[in-house]
């Protein structure tokens, strides 16, 4: 009779040792994920004003952009600062699409992240074998290329004036201009839950865990078969998408496509929101529902809010390097210890 025991506990032990330790249990963070977006969504009950309304409609784009640049940025570890020139081809792709080829709104929206995704693999080519500062150069370049295109071609993008009266969405029979932006309010949302779930989903999967083992040992990711062409197109890919649908959703709800979304302005804007910490995603939509909120609030102090924002972020990251996330974590985390306390 064979002697199974030798063979058995290295099973037993194995499976006793966590695959990704210090990681959420997926069940919490689903209830935590449910619990977050549901209390956004009860928020037009509370916030009955449209300026309100807008407000957190923006705080959503940049959201979704932002969360999206921390897949490449964070995960991927890759500094593409192309990634603005991205929200701008969804933003002048919807504008064309609907206002010249008299597309369907819906049907543009998501033809937009689409293009924008083929753009991101495009601007992949000449990036797959850079590192560092070369690859800050290529993908810069790359949205200074995008910008110049824009404004030489006027005829069709309208250059410096940009394009105007760009349709809108529309829900069936409801009049989505005089609804105190209700409608808008949670088409924005359910993008940023959809967007959400898929960078969530994705950096949980073994294409997650690839492009972070990249990043973290690129000789020995590649040692042990990861494919470094393969895995940067898919995560430049993977954040173009809805990084593009944002840009479409921001022009259908401007109605006007502007080339001030290639300005440092928003580009401030939304590098600022990686306040939040990199690699966690849910940290850069934090931070871009504090650094909206909070920058309105600041309006009236003129010249002097870009440095009172600045001071803020200095002093959020010289406190919590790890950024907003870090700073929730440790909080919740004193919360917690408190509780288990014994009195």
């Amino acid at each position: 009779m064979t002697d199974t025991t030798s063979t058995m506990a290295p099973i037993r032990i194995a499976a006793a040792i966590p695959i990704a330790p210090g990681r959420t249990p997926w069940k919490h963070e689903a209830v935590g994920f449910v619990l977050g977006f549901a209390l956004l969504a009860l928020l037009p009950l509370v916030f009955g004003d449209t300026y309100a309304r807008h407000i957190l409609i923006m705080a959503f784009i940049y959201a979704i952009v932002a969360s999206n640049w921390d897949l490449s940025l964070g995960y991927g570890g890759v500094f593409n600062f192309g990634h603005l020139a991205l929200f701008g081809i969804g933003v002048y792709a919807y504008s064309l699409l609907t206002k010249l080829a008299e597309l369907d709104p819906w049907v543009a929206l998501f033809a937009s992240g689409a293009i924008a995704t083929l753009a991101a693999i495009l601007v992949t080519i000449p990036i797959l074998r850079l590192k560092g500062i070369y690859i800050i150069l290529v993908t810069f370049g790359f949205a200074q290329l995008v910008m110049q295109v824009i404004l030489s071609q006027s005829d069709i993008t309208g250059g410096t004036q940009g394009i105007v009266r760009i349709p809108g969405l529309y829900w069936f029979d409801h009049n989505m201009v005089r609804d105190a932006k209700f409608a808008y309010f949670y088409i924005a949302l359910a993008l940023l839950v959809a967007s959400t779930l898929f960078l969530r989903v994705f950096v949980r999967s073994r294409a997650g865990a690839s492009i972070v083992a990249l990043r973290d040992n690129e000789e020995y990711a590649i040692s042990r078969g990861v494919s470094i062409v393969r895995q940067r197109m898919l995560t430049l890919a993977a954040s173009a998408f809805f990084t593009g649908v944002a840009g479409a959703f921001y022009a259908a709800y401007q109605r006007n496509a502007s080339i001030d979304v290639f300005g440092m302005s928003l580009a401030t804007i939304i590098l600022s929101m990686l306040l939040g910490g990199t690699s966690t995603i849910y940290g850069a939509i934090v931070a871009s529902f504090v650094l909206t909120i909070f920058a309105e609030w600041m309006a009236d102090f003129g010249a002097w809010r870009p440095m009172i924002t600045a001071v803020l972020i200095i002093g959020v990251m010289l406190a919590y390097p790890s950024g907003l996330a870090g700073m929730i974590k440790a909080a919740w985390g004193a919360v917690a210890g408190r509780i288990k306390r014994p009195a």
